[in-house]
């Protein structure tokens, strides 16, 4: 469905995730244990997920205006302490987690000392708080998941909101597996920056989780493309923007459409998901450049809007099916 590359960066102790003006805030306790973002931080660095001992874990992540997903991984430790509270939803996915011996507690549900956690979803709603504790002899892996309802067009729905009030402890769900994997890969690899494809994931995401609680109602009608108007200035934007990282939710907002609405329309209209047809136009326009023999592929990767040489070459080898030396050696 969705896919890109995101460069990571593996954290090391006291370094932190930048949560894209997520404004998590820290609970009054020491501990935290931070990493570095996958992607060049935009905004302020904010805090996650507490950990300790922080030594144990390591961390790397990605953010965009709104959300924020990391990759923990922490090794064997005869105990290990994770906290959360913030005024944002927290999502956690237990890849890989058998404890000797531990219990987890969500705030307004009964705890539980279940020791083969793999495969299982945590739900935290915002202000919530979140406590684990492990005893550990294998390594675990799970996917931190932060959002703001608030900062993310959810549409005006009640049920939604509610739905996002209720926590669910070792809960499982395929489909929420599914984009919880994209994201994962997402983060996991080594192209940079791609800020639309990681909020598009999001996005869906979002709406998967709540999906459980929305089964009762009727069947929407399928939705359209978009209209030509709405295509014209979609186009033209991503036409101004080709080395920027565009927002899913400033575009939606340009069309008046909600990000999730859009990413359906956009495809149907555009034949791909937004971000994709961003970096198809990233490339068209790299094609132009390499005409100049005066420009080498470092200039144009980093006019294109890509972090370097070798995250522009995949992603072209991607869309062209060739190398960039090789494509501009075909041009002689």
């Amino acid at each position: 469905m969705l896919a890109s590359n995101i460069e990571a960066t593996a954290c090391g102790a006291e370094k932190r995730l930048a949560l894209s003006a997520l404004a998590l805030q820290a609970p009054q306790r020491g501990g935290w244990c931070g990493l570095t973002s996958a992607r060049p931080a935009a905004h302020a660095v904010q805090r996650g997920i507490e950990i300790a001992p922080k030594q144990v874990a390591s961390r790397l992540g990605t953010s965009c205006t709104g959300m924020a997903a990391e990759v923990v991984r922490i090794g064997p430790c005869e105990r290990v302490d994770v906290r959360f509270r913030a005024p944002v939803h927290l999502l956690v996915a237990v890849e890989e987690g058998v404890r000797v011996d531990g219990e987890t507690a969500v705030e307004g549900l009964p705890g539980s000392r279940l020791r083969d956690r793999r495969r299982k979803l945590i739900f935290v709603p915002a202000g919530h708080h979140y406590h684990e504790w492990h005893q550990t002899s294998a390594p675990s892996s799970a996917m931190h998941f932060y959002f703001d309802p608030e900062k993310l067009s959810l549409d005006d729905d009640s049920d939604i909101r509610d739905a996002l009030r209720a926590p669910r402890l070792f809960f499982e769900d395929a489909a929420v597996w599914e984009t919880v994997r994209k994201i994962w890969e997402l983060i996991e690899r080594s192209d940079a920056g791609d800020t639309l494809c990681f909020e598009a994931l999001g996005i869906v995401l979002v709406h998967e989780l709540v999906r459980p609680a929305l089964r009762s109602r009727p069947a929407p009608l399928a939705r359209g493309g978009l209209a030509s108007w709405q295509q014209r200035i979609l186009a033209e934007y991503i036409a101004d923007h080709l080395s920027d990282q565009i927002s899913l939710t400033d575009m939606a907002r340009l069309v008046r459409l909600s990000p999730y609405h859009l990413c359906r329309a956009f495809k149907v209209s555009f034949g791909a998901p937004p971000h994709r047809y961003h970096i198809g136009r990233r490339i068209e326009r790299a094609k132009e450049l390499m005409a100049n023999r005066d420009c080498s592929i470092t200039e144009i990767a980093l006019a294109g809007g890509f972090s370097d040489s070798s995250a522009f070459s995949v992603a072209f080898r991607r869309n062209a099916g060739t190398t960039p030396s090789a494509y501009r050696r075909s041009l002689r």
